[in-house]
């Protein structure tokens, strides 16, 4: 699957060809599935095959793991994954980085950015260690250390037509303007959702953006406004080309945990890290470096 074909995959296993072939006919008779189609151009997935490569990732860092846990109990080292939402790497992805690199050189951190949803399940899977996820009443198969709380807030640019002169928006009008948001698999969408119905109040006409860097770019475009935390456009705010509003009447806000899998023992490693997080986002409040973030 990484190599494209059997000859390259077989090289770089060391093993003859023929022996490899005859290894994956036996594993697809056992599973009853085709993993690998294959063709003159070379071999590709097919769902099955996907699916199982999914999981045997997720078991060989499982198996990692265990090792580096045995290995190096008494002090922290080896690789751990920490997944962060797209709104939140922001905030939190280099000042983490720079802190793990200072305080524990020994270990290898490695940050994956994706959507909530992705985040919980490669957590469940235990594809990534830790994941900073956000509250919403679904994370029981986690266990969750609460970090923040952060206002979400009307964004758009500087130039807008939007409530010129104006420090504050109720939902109500934030609602009636042509919003870009995330879908509904990112952690910012469900919460909005969630408050409006709450107010008797619902979304409508919305333009759908998964990625943060599209949306600032239809911000900038004066394709519309959006509802989100600050640290994704902070640059853009401090340069003068977007400007911000709180809301109120109601205000929206999301709280940030740090989760970790409640069936797999975390490594020394994966331990610290999380430890590490915690003190990172205290600090990130205390100086207000993570705009409109709120310890808890």
């Amino acid at each position: 699957m990484e190599h494209g074909s059997l000859s390259r995959a077989a090289g770089v296993l060391h093993v003859a060809q023929p022996a490899l072939t005859q290894q994956l006919r036996q594993l697809e008779e056992e599973l009853g599935a085709l993993l690998l189609h294959r063709s003159a151009q070379g071999v590709h997935s097919t769902d099955a095959g996907k699916v199982f490569y999914e999981h045997a990732q997720a078991i060989l860092k499982q198996v990692a793991d265990a090792r580096s846990a045995v290995s190096h109990s008494a002090r922290p080292s080896g690789t751990v994954t920490l997944g962060l939402p797209h709104s939140i790497s922001a905030a939190l992805a280099l000042p983490l980085l720079a802190a793990a690199r200072e305080q524990y050189p020994d270990i290898t951190l490695q940050l994956t950015e994706e959507l909530t949803g992705h985040l919980a399940e490669q957590l469940k899977s235990g594809r990534v260690n830790l994941a900073v996820l956000f509250d919403d009443g679904q994370l029981t198969p986690f266990a969750a250390t609460p970090l923040a709380e952060e206002a979400l807030r009307f964004i758009c640019r500087a130039d807008a037509p939007w409530f010129p002169g104006r420090t504050t928006v109720t939902l109500a009008e934030a609602l009636s303007t042509t919003l870009i948001l995330p879908g509904l698999q990112h952690g910012v969408r469900p919460r909005i959702e969630a408050v409006a119905r709450a107010a008797g109040l619902a979304t409508a006409g919305v333009i759908e953006i998964n990625s943060i860097a599209i949306l600032k770019s239809a911000l900038m475009a004066d394709m519309g406004a959006t509802i989100l935390p600050v640290a994704p456009v902070l640059p853009e705010i401090e340069r003068g080309q977007m400007r911000w509003l709180d809301i109120h009447e109601p205000a929206i806000s999301r709280m940030v945990v740090l989760c970790a899998s409640r069936n797999l023992p975390p490594t020394t490693a994966a331990t610290a890290i999380s430890q590490l997080a915690v003190g990172v986002v205290q600090r990130l409040c205390t100086s207000n470096a993570w705009p409109g973030a709120t310890l808890l």
